[in-house]
């Protein structure tokens, strides 16, 4: 399995990229919104983080073939692969629907809103509806993604560390997931820079006094 792809961007199509990797060419799928984040950076180095998956029917004697699925940050396809274990929906139908950021789709199944969910590519009323069941409680970490200024960038990857182990030491101290996340919010809204998870949860609780 590969899980990281490193190399030069030399193509950005409708739905994939190239990645030169020598002596390799890579074809990644990528989600629209990450594609459009990728479109400037054609002849740059980039690194992506990713998941394999194998397209076709074994049955009857149908052609596999095995696929790289593309992400900016290790959240986003941790946010992916369990977008995609819900029933019918599945990697090519998840890959269409990834048009707004993680951050974003993240918030909307929080809130349960199946409306805003369904106005997304290929995922339906019906479809919106078994998203949020199965994943509404699964959110609160993803919603509180930082905000990329670009992709694969390091700083926005570790910053998305810090605030996941932030949360996760939040609710082990006895905190609720809503009000984890609106400390943790109210923290990030201050614009500073916490270098770890010591640092942010000290601003957590100076201001909380």
């Amino acid at each position: 399995m590969i899980l990281n792809i490193a190399g030069k961007l030399t193509q950005v199509t409708e739905s994939s990229i190239a990645i030169e990797s020598a002596p390799f060419e890579y074809e990644v799928l990528v989600g629209d919104y990450t594609r459009r984040q990728l479109q400037s950076k054609v002849g740059q180095s980039i690194r992506l983080h990713t998941m394999d998956y194998i397209e076709g029917n074994a049955q009857g004697g149908g052609r596999l073939t095995p696929r790289l699925v593309g992400f900016a940050t290790e959240p986003e396809r941790q946010f992916f692969d369990l977008f995609c274990s819900v029933d019918g929906v599945g990697v090519k139908k998840a890959l269409r629907a990834m048009v707004r950021p993680v951050k974003e789709l993240a918030v909307m199944i929080e809130q349960q809103d199946a409306k805003g969910l369904s106005a997304l590519p290929g995922i339906g009323p019906a479809t919106s509806e078994r998203i949020i069941a199965k994943l509404r409680r699964k959110m609160p970490r993803f919603a509180l993604m930082v905000d990329q200024a670009g992709p694969a960038g390091e700083t926005d990857s570790e910053s998305n560390r810090v605030v996941s182990e932030t949360f996760d030491a939040l609710i082990t101290l006895g905190h609720a997931e809503a009000e984890a996340r609106r400390l943790i919010d109210e923290a990030l809204a201050t614009k500073k820079k916490f270098k770890d998870t010591e640092a942010l949860l000290t601003a957590i609780y100076q201001k909380s006094v």
